[in-house]
């Protein structure tokens, strides 16, 4: 029964998979807006898998530490806010553009410290990226230090305030995929899987391997801010530890997400970071006390028994039946 399903979709033309999800995503808030703040949250969890993926499944290049950039955007839209004197909408866009900027920054300078590192110790050194960013905040009083940092209040009417991040969240998310659909489809996206496939042969090749994947690197850094700077909005309270630099919770969710999915692909970290986070909503729902028990079981089961993904899960059934009609 499965199968004609996967067939059908495998056909439908991408544009019109685009032009629904479209439809669907401006709709959702209206027709289930109990849950609009948790609406919200799924396009940050799409931005946050897609954008480990760059690194992570194009490139093949384990990051633990993409969660920096999402702690930069947090705190350099939440200081705008708060030290700028301007209107909330005007001190947010300046904000969120700083938010940008700053995680820019700080990625070409870490890619160009760190990228030259392969393996596991690059998953090593950018885990440890990410503890040291989390403690120098914890320690930093300009920033609240560890009592943390309140945002200013939306001045909006009651209930608009969800609505509003619910749709900016959903252009990052939106702008995102399409931004990295374009550049898979480039010159650079072929010298990024070239890198991954075997680097030493794309570095003979004339590839400057070391600036493509810090480039890479900086695109991601661009909309892990931006997601930064709306997701302390829609928290209204940012930790340094819980939220900004939270590498047990965002910085595994990231990679688990794209690995669920399927990475290295375009549409697997998306259908990843829908699933999981659907998931993870109904286990804190139904399984009080026991969610993160739950989620720590749903994360080996994942790791163990699903590495190919849902994507990867797809190709496999497809191959399968090809070889079965030969």
């Amino acid at each position: 029964m499965i199968d004609p399903v996967l067939d059908r979709l495998r056909k439908t033309p991408e544009w019109l998979v685009l032009v629904v999800l479209g439809l669907v995503s401006l709709a959702a808030p209206f027709i289930m807006p109990g849950l609009v703040t948790q609406l919200a949250f799924l396009w940050l969890m799409v931005v946050f898998a897609q954008t480990w993926d760059v690194l992570g499944g194009q490139l093949g290049y384990n990051s633990f530490g993409n969660v920096i950039f999402f702690g930069i955007g947090c705190y350099a839209t939440a200081v705008m806010q708060r030290d700028s004197g301007l209107p909330y909408f005007d001190a947010l866009t300046l904000g969120l553009l700083l938010s940008a900027l700053l995680a820019l920054v700080a990625a070409l300078v870490f890619g160009a410290a760190l990228l030259g590192i392969r393996g596991h110790y690059f998953a090593i050194a950018t885990l440890g990226l990410g503890i040291a960013a989390g403690e120098l905040a914890a320690g930093w009083d300009y920033i609240g230090a560890g009592s943390g940092m309140s945002l200013p209040l939306f001045p909006g009417e009651l209930g608009s305030r969800e609505l509003f991040f619910y749709f900016v969240m959903l252009a990052i998310a939106a702008v995102c995929f399409l931004t990295l659909r374009w550049l898979y489809g480039t010159r650079f996206g072929l010298a990024m899987n070239a890198i991954r496939d075997d680097e030493d042969k794309a570095e003979a090749m004339g590839l400057h391997t070391t600036a493509i994947k810090t480039v890479a690197w900086a695109i991601s850094a661009v909309f892990l801010g931006l997601a930064g700077g709306v997701a302390g909005n829609m928290l209204g309270f940012i930790d340094p530890r819980d939220v900004a630099f939270s590498g047990a919770t965002f910085g595994v969710w990231m990679v688990l997400m794209a690995i669920l999915g399927g990475k290295g692909t375009l549409w697997g970290p998306v259908i990843g970071a829908i699933v999981f986070h659907i998931t993870k909503e109904l286990f804190w729902t139904y399984l009080l006390g026991w969610q993160r028990v739950a989620l720590g079981v749903l994360i080996v089961l994942i790791v163990l028994f699903f590495p190919q993904g849902i994507m990867g899960w797809l190709a496999d059934r497809r191959r399968a039946r090809a070889g079965g009609a030969a």
